[in-house]
């Protein structure tokens, strides 16, 4: 079920909505929803650390080439490809790439987005074995929720219709780490100390165990914080979940309780 372009330029699950074909001749449409997003957005703050005041929920009907997949179908991609990637059987690597970038040059769709930390030993893209255009990506040292964290996420899922956001930790994660050792550090490092300090009253000093109590906890946030986000959730049109990537097996494991484990995930 992946989604990748083959050396002939063909996409057998490239599954989009009847204005997809429209937009790709003119990009016109889909930027002027963009512009009526960031504009509304700038009319007051975001998500529940600072609220917009006003802002209309943006239904991704109401956005060009959209995918259509359903939520649950995004996540199982999202989980089969690092099963690819860990068992080293991708496939994103046989995507001829100037085809892609013509085919996303003023048109993206990504079918997930992932708020992940800023170390390099995560390459998101790769870890789900996807590429151009697929993945929604926001990265930020200790992937905290943070104003400009969930503007980011409200245009992905409600301008570009992703259907899932994952928020994933990782081992050894030098930010945590940090917090959890609570010295002083140089520069603004510090600063990310308050958004990990919940998840270190709840699971410290265990490193591994407080992040992944961070990633349930920045879901949670994500979830609660934005209109945007919740509203597509109560329509069943988004899945907000939280996930720890083992960066020695490659493995990611989804966190949360709730999360339906009998998918299935073969292939």
């Amino acid at each position: 079920m992946a989604h990748f372009y083959s050396k002939d330029g063909t996409n057998p699950l490239d599954q989009t909505s009847p204005n997809s074909a429209s937009a790709a001749s003119d990009s016109r449409p889909g930027l002027s929803k963009r512009r009526k997003f960031l504009q509304m957005a700038m009319g007051g703050a975001v998500g529940g650390l600072l609220i917009p005041a006003g802002m209309e929920l943006l239904s991704p009907s109401s956005a060009v080439a959209q995918t259509l997949l359903s939520p649950k179908m995004a996540l199982k991609e999202l989980i089969r490809g690092n099963k690819r990637f860990v068992a080293l059987r991708m496939r994103s690597f046989e995507v001829d790439l100037a085809i892609l970038r013509n085919h996303t040059s003023e048109l993206q769709q990504p079918f997930a987005a992932v708020l992940a930390c800023a170390d390099s030993r995560v390459p998101v893209e790769l870890v789900f074995d996807q590429s151009i255009g697929q993945i929604f990506v926001t990265r930020v040292a200790g992937n905290v929720t943070t104003s400009e964290i969930i503007a980011s996420l409200e245009y992905g899922a409600a301008v570009l219709g992703v259907k899932v956001i994952l928020v994933m930790g990782h081992g050894s994660c030098g930010a945590v780490e940090a917090a959890l050792e609570g010295k002083g550090a140089p520069g603004q490092i510090s600063a990310l100390y308050p958004h990990l300090q919940p998840a270190i009253d709840q699971a410290g000093p265990d490193l591994e165990g407080t992040t992944k109590a961070n990633a349930k906890l920045q879901a949670d946030l994500l979830r609660k914080a934005s209109p945007v986000l919740s509203g597509l959730i109560k329509e069943g049109k988004l899945l907000i979940l939280s996930a720890y990537y083992n960066i020695a097996s490659g493995e990611v494991t989804l966190l949360d309780q709730d999360t339906d484990q009998d998918m299935d995930t073969s292939g």
